[in-house]
């Protein structure tokens, strides 16, 4: 009886540290996805998406983010990478999150270009300046300012109301 108390004494602490060393594994030891971050203030506006205030661009090679904040509380998340994921209504393609968020005319890697500070529609119309790069794009169901300077993302749709405006602090 006496050694079967202390072996089932030596199996409980065997089972605590091999859960302590799996739960390290793991959820402390995981990378962090992001490998860059920036404070900024964020403006988006389209018929579904309304938001002012600051937030983070964080970006990484497979994914861009960005995290929104009102009030110094955590209010959204959008990351982008095959997907498009809203906190609170899931991930969904990139044409569905055009489509529901933004507009159905758009190709379907606009969202993720804009957060990159890439060129859109295929670099149509683009014009390369010393702060960075303009392009007008004017096509059937859009109407497209879009410029990209080293602090600022600004992109306005005037046919369909919709502005993304990101100055990085």
């Amino acid at each position: 009886m006496k050694y079967l108390r202390r072996a089932t004494q030596y199996m409980r602490k065997f089972y605590i540290l091999w859960a302590s060393v799996l739960i390290l594994l793991l959820s402390g030891c995981v990378a962090k996805p992001f490998t860059h971050s920036d404070a900024a203030t964020i403006i988006l506006k389209s018929p579904k998406l309304k938001f002012a205030d600051t937030g983070y661009l964080k970006s990484s090679d497979e994914m861009v983010a960005l995290e929104l904040f009102s009030a110094s509380q955590a209010v959204a998340k959008i990351e982008v990478n095959r997907l498009i994921c809203v906190e609170g209504e899931g991930c969904m393609s990139k044409s569905r999150f055009n489509a529901e968020y933004l507009s159905a005319e758009y190709p379907d890697d606009l969202m993720e270009n804009i957060l990159r500070s890439n060129p859109i529609y295929s670099s149509k119309n683009l014009i390369r300046n010393q702060q960075g790069f303009e392009q007008q794009i004017v096509e059937d169901g859009v109407e497209i300012e879009y410029k990209i300077t080293p602090r600022q993302i600004y992109f306005h749709d005037r046919k369909n109301s919709i502005l993304v405006k990101i100055k990085k602090q």
